[in-house]
């Protein structure tokens, strides 16, 4: 029944785009994903100031990873698959409200603001954003079935060499880029088998992006707080 009534929020809102709630309290299609994944790191960058635009982000009032509930799901059997050899997951961004998007479309049209280009996007022209991809008007974290993260060691939670941070905004960053070292692309391999061997896709320009393929909302975007 709570899926009935998430569905025809959808319906209601899809020609404009976006899920407009009077009521902004999180579907019970999602849920908190550290509840579901045993040993989850969560490090949810827009809930603080280490992130490319250097302030919390709108819509972020708590730092919590929530997905819809298949996406957590499969999550838990992605950190499953990877115990046996030491490794597990750490995420830094989950379901994103639409406030979120349109905080980021905000910065990223005000070029005066380059506080944290340095670590996030030193070889970038911060007004070629929208056009090479990094800045969209909408965005599959608002449908609730995709994630960013990387792996971490378990025994010590530290994070494995990926050859880029989380975020950064250059051609590095794309999965399959072979300009980073050795370790980082097999770690970045392994990350990505992982998770489609449990229905994520990846995303070929940020080798940290997945979504679920069978996503519930395919069509939906929300804008409930993280909370």
């Amino acid at each position: 029944m709570q899926r009935a009534a998430s569905c025809a929020i959808i319906t209601a809102a899809i020609f404009a785009g976006t899920i407009a709630q009077a009521d902004p309290v999180r579907p019970a299609a999602f849920v908190d994903v550290a509840s579901v994944v045993p040993g989850l790191v969560v490090e949810m960058r827009y809930a603080g100031n280490h992130n490319f635009v250097g302030e919390p982000i709108k819509g972020y009032e708590h730092p919590v990873c929530l997905l819809t509930r298949e996406a957590a799901d499969a999550l838990a059997a992605v950190q499953a698959d990877l115990g046996p050899r030491g490794l597990g997951l750490k995420v830094f961004d989950c379901y994103r409200p639409q406030r979120a998007v349109a905080h980021f479309a905000r910065w990223a049209r005000d070029v005066s603001d380059i506080r944290r280009k340095d670590e996030f996007y030193p070889a970038v022209d911060k007004r070629n954003l929208f056009a090479l991809g990094y800045i969209a008007y909408q965005s599959g974290h608002s449908r609730g079935s995709t994630v960013d993260l990387t792996m971490v060691r378990r025994d010590d939670g530290a994070e494995l060499d990926m050859g880029t941070g989380f975020d950064l905004f250059s051609p590095k960053s794309a999965a399959a880029d072979a300009s980073v070292g050795v370790e980082a692309q097999r770690n970045r391999r392994t990350l990505a088998a992982a998770m489609g061997r449990h229905g994520f896709r990846p995303y070929g320009k940020e080798w940290w992006h997945f979504t679920l393929r069978s996503e519930p909302f395919p069509t939906g975007y929300f804008d409930f707080p993280v909370k």
